[in-house]
């Protein structure tokens, strides 16, 4: 039976890890106080090293921040690889954590032998959900409305002019300049990618004829490592567009998504609707939470390119102490005041109590 829930920096593996306090070695023996998340200290002492999503990057700053703060015998690496490095870190065992714009697929956890962890049951917990943006650089156009399959045919270089009747059409008020339009996507294998490549498989079948990647399935174009260096390129360059996490495109034009019959600009509030009803996918172990998302929603309200991004840590740890400080560390992620800090941080979307709830249950398995 499935599940339904009730509501709701880019960087190549070279960049320095954000490690915001206090080192120090791990404790042989694990704390045994109650954890309170960036709120007190734990009096856990040690270090957890995390890689995988760029797009977490912002939220991660202000996680990583708080809660060193209220532990400062603790330091989280947190390095944003892209997702892809980040699960392939924890397979090899390079990470105790990670973070990842997609879950572990079926294949992937039958194939097992994650080297993070002393067993292959795993928790994988939605806990960053964000808008994906069509954002773009024109000189004086700071938002145009497309339709899916417009987005679509940009993309898979179809429309290759920004003054192309299908744009204009859509935009009767914007001058369109007769300018090339040139695509920029990620060079690293990117949960951002998945999603976004989802979407357009999912929304506009007869335009985007690829199937769902987290590594971009056309050759050529402009390619950029991470989300902060396609945004950068796309700064950088004119008439360019891109898909990026929301929380880093400050300063380009946007696009809002046609939905049903209306155009509905990215907000974190609509990206948080569409897994409003959102099914966990079936066949799962206890602190699975994954969650199919219906990227072809005509709901009203609903910004459709959702991206939900994952913490995935391990059951069962060779070391206590290792298990207590991840324990600790979703333990505030997920926590009101760790959500909140992100929304602010990032503009992420907080979860809703009824998830927090299914969280903190597989946090609780974690040892």
């Amino acid at each position: 039976m499935k599940l339904t829930r009730i509501a709701q920096f880019g960087a190549a593996a070279t960049l320095a890890a954000l490690t915001l306090a206090g080192c120090s070695a791990p404790n042989e023996t694990p704390a045994t106080t109650e954890s309170t998340g960036g709120g007190s200290s734990t009096g856990l002492s040690g270090t957890v090293n995390a890689t995988g999503a760029s797009s977490q990057a912002a939220a991660q700053e202000a996680w990583v921040a708080n809660f060193q703060t209220a532990n400062p015998d603790v330091t989280i690496n947190y390095e944003p690889t892209g997702s892809g490095t980040g699960r392939e870190n924890f397979v090899s065992g390079a990470s105790n954590l990670i973070g990842s714009d997609r879950a572990y697929n079926d294949e992937e956890l039958a194939a097992g032998g994650f080297g993070a962890c002393s067993s292959d049951d795993i928790v994988q917990l939605p806990l960053y959900i964000s808008p994906v943006a069509v954002a773009f650089n024109l000189d004086g156009i700071e938002s145009l409305n497309m339709d899916t399959d417009t987005i679509a045919a940009i993309f898979a270089g179809d429309i290759a002019n920004w003054n192309d009747p299908a744009i204009a059409a859509d935009n009767p008020d914007v001058e369109l300049p007769d300018l090339a339009i040139a695509p920029v996507h990620r060079a690293d294998d990117s949960g951002t990618t998945e999603t976004f490549t989802t979407y357009l498989a999912e929304a506009a079948p007869a335009s985007w004829t690829h199937e769902p990647d987290g590594e971009w399935p056309i050759d050529g174009g402009e390619a950029a490592q991470g989300t902060s260096g396609v945004v950068d390129a796309t700064r950088n360059g004119n008439g360019t567009i891109v898909y990026a996490d929301a929380s880093q495109v400050a300063g380009l034009g946007t696009v809002s998504v046609k939905v049903g019959d209306e155009f509905v600009p990215y907000s974190a509030e609509a990206a948080a609707a569409i897994i409003d009803s959102s099914p966990f996918v079936e066949g799962r172990g206890e602190g699975d939470l994954s969650l199919e998302v219906d990227y072809a929603t005509d709901e009203a309200g609903v910004y459709p390119i959702a991206l939900v991004s994952y913490l995935i840590a391990c059951q069962n740890y060779d070391d206590a102490n290792t298990a207590a400080i991840v324990s600790d560390y979703l333990t505030y992620i997920a926590s009101s005041e760790g959500q909140d800090a992100a929304a602010q941080n990032a503009g992420s979307a907080p979860i809703s109590e009824d998830l927090r709830t299914k969280v903190t249950a597989a946090i609780a398995l974690i040892g």
